[in-house]
């Protein structure tokens, strides 16, 4: 296969047989843009779990082995054209977002060095609990350092004391980015509802949320964000458990 076509933020379902013959589904977000007929995943190792360590294990199968994958499927992408925007993510709900990212800010490729942002600004607030426990760190920092207007966030809720960095939960942090923003802008927190004779399909808005981690977290930033007026079409997510 010459490509693999998806979206940025897509996932795919990955199929395999047990020790038991039973099939297995998983599904796992895309960690990558588009990239010929290469994707990337974030996979955490899981005690027991069998698709988890079947796919870590991956690296030791023979050259030409193949596994079955469905795909891509899903919503969670960026709506156009592109705004200014929060992009929340805990543990390895970073992985569709790093997609968004590089799409935003290839370092590599034939589109090295574009830049699809617009110049909108982009805050990555990604939060974890050890600093051992931030991924693509280096990655992120060095695409920060390329671009100013993309705004690298990680924040830990155990750090240790050699932590320089933010500290707390992202809910907190998507806060002060909301309430700074329309502070510069001289917005009105809560924002305004939209004109209801405008149909829901045609909603435009200056900023989105994109959050995707575990469904605690997610609830909890929607809620943060619904209390400052933002239309529920304005925050674009997906949970796991």
């Amino acid at each position: 296969m010459e490509s693999f076509p998806f979206v940025p933020g897509q996932f795919v379902s990955v199929v395999a047989q047990d020790e038991k013959g039973k099939e297995q589904i998983r599904a796992y977000s895309i960690a990558s843009a588009p990239h010929g007929n290469r994707f990337e995943l974030c996979v955490n190792r899981v005690e027991q779990g069998f698709l988890s360590n079947y796919l870590a294990d991956l690296p030791d199968l023979p050259v030409g082995a193949t596994i079955q994958v469905e795909g891509p499927l899903g919503f969670f992408t960026l709506r156009e054209p592109v705004t200014d925007s929060i992009l929340v993510a805990t543990g390895t709900g970073v992985a569709p977002l790093r997609g968004f990212v590089q799409w935003l800010f290839p370092e590599r490729g034939p589109d090295a060095e574009l830049d699809r942002s617009g110049g909108k600004q982009i805050w990555l607030v990604y939060g974890t609990r050890y600093e051992s426990e931030i991924y693509y760190r280096e990655e992120f920092e060095a695409i920060a350092a390329h671009h100013p207007n993309f705004h690298y966030l990680p924040t830990l809720s155990r750090a240790d004391a050699g932590w320089a960095g933010l500290r707390g939960y992202v809910q907190e942090h998507v806060a002060q980015i909301v309430e700074e923003r329309a502070a510069r802008l001289g917005l009105p927190l809560p924002q305004p509802a939209p004109d209801p004779a405008i149909p829901a399909r045609e909603l435009r808005f200056d900023i989105y949320a994109y959050i995707c981690g575990l469904n605690n977290m997610v609830a909890s930033v929607r809620e943060r964000l619904a209390g400052y007026g933002w239309h529920r079409r304005q925050i674009v997510f997906e949970r796991y458990d």
